[in-house]
């Protein structure tokens, strides 16, 4: 076995503690997680972990090794970083966690672009609406919107502005009418986003002071932007959707953007990797073109035409 790469399974399982969670961030077995360190422990004659049926925990041998093993493989990132800026290309696998429809849309396209120009680099992409630890869950970089907290040891950096805005179908309009101002959307009908049984107010925002919030009424109430948007196209009420979501249905006459007007919420997203004194090339490439692409994404979607 290689040594680096057993060093490498074994910090991960000093980390998170389960030689399966380690598993499932490295996609390996659990079996063969268990040989990794069990050849460490045999090379050097010492145990490293103590297993029992529900955990794994550290011998004293094993923290003082951890904490070598941590200087080794940083070491071993910043060589290989140095490779790639010194060689000139983005090589190696880059993981990446993003948001499903926000990923698959925007995100995805630019990623396998950047794979189309550089053929040594490998792409392994994750959509998924939880947010993920990036050490835990063995990520490179990450994609989220809105905010992202503040996390020990992470870098994060705003790559596009997202506009949210109301729409609906133009057979809800003719039958109920177009609302002119935020306060006539107390009389429709609405298809809120909810997630664990609550509703995403609407934010609308307002000159030198705090964002006007507003709960339409519902009876439809969904945890999957997409669904929100087909159910607005069959005419079940308004939605408040990001523009680039709906920009193709608005193109063919589905939607039709309401209250053009009034400034609409403007939705950030980051990309978040650990902080390392040397930044992998296929890491900083991935940014840049992600924070170079995405606004005209967002410019294109939001200049579709908003007819009444």
């Amino acid at each position: 076995m290689d040594r680096l790469t057993s060093m490498s399974v074994f910090a991960k399982v000093a980390e998170v503690g389960s030689f399966a969670a380690v598993a499932d961030a490295l996609g390996l077995s659990a079996p063969m997680v268990g040989k990794h360190v069990r050849f460490l422990e045999d090379r050097l004659g010492a145990r490293l972990i103590n297993r029992t049926t529900r955990r794994q925990t550290l011998t004293d041998f094993g923290r003082a090794y951890y904490d070598r093993c941590k200087l080794v493989l940083a070491e071993a990132e910043a060589t290989e970083a140095l490779a790639e800026d010194l060689l000139g290309a983005p090589r190696g696998p880059l993981r990446v966690s993003m948001p499903v429809l926000f990923g698959r849309r925007c995100v995805a396209p630019i990623l396998l672009k950047l794979a189309e120009q550089h053929p040594k680099l490998e792409l392994n992409l994750s959509f998924s609406d939880r947010p993920v630890d990036l050490m835990e869950d063995g990520f490179d970089l990450a994609i989220r919107n809105g905010s992202v907290g503040e996390g020990a040891g992470l870098v994060t950096r705003r790559i596009v502005h997202q506009r949210m805005t109301v729409c609906a179908s133009p057979n809800y309009l003719a039958a109920h009418g177009t609302p002119r101002s935020i306060p006539d959307l107390e009389q429709h009908m609405a298809v809120i986003y909810s997630r664990s049984g609550r509703g995403r107010a609407w934010r609308f925002p307002q000159e030198g002071r705090a964002s006007f919030e507003i709960t339409p009424k519902s009876r439809l109430r969904f945890d999957d932007l997409e669904a929100i948007a087909d159910a607005a196209v069959s005419g079940m009420g308004l939605a408040w959707l990001p523009c680039w979501l709906i920009s193709d249905r608005v193109r063919s006459g589905k939607l039709v953007r309401v209250l053009t007007d009034y400034p609409g919420l403007i939705l950030d997203s980051y990309a978040l990797w650990l902080q390392t004194p040397y930044l992998p090339l296929r890491i900083r490439v991935a940014v840049d073109a992600l924070a170079a692409e995405l606004p005209r994404i967002m410019e294109e979607s939001a200049a579709t035409p908003t007819s009444e």
